[in-house]
């Protein structure tokens, strides 16, 4: 056999994206040459590593074997690369981090510096949902995820980072004339909830469980972004991350409702899978967070202290 390293990295987008138009593009290659680079990688075997079906691509059961030995192969090349500038005192390489989605308010912040520092680091951050994060980071395809509810059934390592605050908001509309409303409030102000899997709603549910909350769901949305210009609009209220309502209190397009029991509190956090070896990327990263996250919560959200 004497197949290149560029037809492994060609393969393995084919096989991700399942399309040569999408794969050429992440690649910033031309179709005809992801074709002919694709075809001489499979002319080096006996068995299909892919099928097309009326005009889609399926991996073959062979092919979905080569695909983890070329995972492999990569990942030792990106090795080879990391101690060779890490030996001369250079980072380089690819950083992956997925982040839950109200997490976007808060890591670029703890992200930024790092990257200014190490020009030769490329950053990959996945912004999506809690379920979504967990499996990324459980199928080992990510280095770090951000975090505000620890997983249950996944063994991690763990560096703490700030406080998460949810509190009660609603629009500008009606104001709230009592010092502290009890849980009953809940009976009158339909509540806007998270997708299914998201980690705001799962803490949202665990406190309304706990308290046993007399809760009407209004509706169910997707994103924090939604859910704020749903508050904003009228349709209804919700329980929602402080540190993604900043400009909104600031601007009086939401209010915090003074409701006993909030803000329930979560941690910030930072996780990894427990024995995972570490690149000398990730942990020069580590070592930033660990050494600077007491800085960067005092520059960027001393205003938190306030609420």
């Amino acid at each position: 056999m004497n197949y290149t390293l560029n037809q492994l990295r060609i393969f393995l987008k084919v096989a991700e994206t399942k399309s040569i138009t999408r794969a050429s593009e992440e690649l910033h290659l031309t179709q005809p040459a992801v074709s002919i680079q694709l075809r001489n990688f499979q002319q080096q075997f006996h068995m299909p590593l892919i099928e097309v079906i009326n005009k889609k691509i399926y991996v073959t059961d062979f092919g979905n074997e080569i695909v983890e030995s070329a995972k492999k192969i990569i990942d030792e090349v990106h090795t080879i690369s990391y101690k060779m500038h890490a030996f001369q005192g250079e980072l380089t390489g690819k950083l992956k981090i997925s982040v839950v989605s109200t997490g976007k308010y808060i890591a670029p912040y703890f992200i930024a510096d790092f990257m200014k520092q190490h020009k030769g680091v490329e950053l990959l951050l996945d912004v999506t949902n809690k379920a979504q994060v967990l499996r990324s980071l459980e199928n080992n395809e990510v280095d770090f995820s951000f975090v505000s509810v620890m997983p249950d059934n996944v063994r991690v390592e763990r560096e703490e980072l700030m406080q998460n605050k949810l509190y009660v908001i609603g629009n500008m509309e009606h104001k709230f004339q009592n010092s502290y409303y009890d849980g009953s409030i809940f009976e009158t102000i339909p509540l806007i909830y998270r997708e299914q899997g998201s980690g705001t709603r799962h803490v949202m549910e665990k406190f309304i469980h706990e308290n046993n909350l007399p809760v009407k769901m209004k509706m169910e949305l997707t994103s924090n972004e939604a859910v704020k210009q749903a508050v904003i609009s009228g349709l209804g209220y919700s329980i929602m991350p402080l540190i993604g309502i900043k400009n909104e209190l600031q601007n009086n397009q939401l209010q915090i409702i003074p409701v006993k029991g909030f803000p329930i509190s979560s941690s910030w956090s930072l996780i990894w899978l427990k024995n995972k070896t570490l690149s000398p990327l990730s942990k020069a990263f580590l070592d930033y967070l660990k050494e600077k996250k007491e800085a960067i919560i005092r520059d960027k959200y001393s205003w938190i202290d306030s609420y």
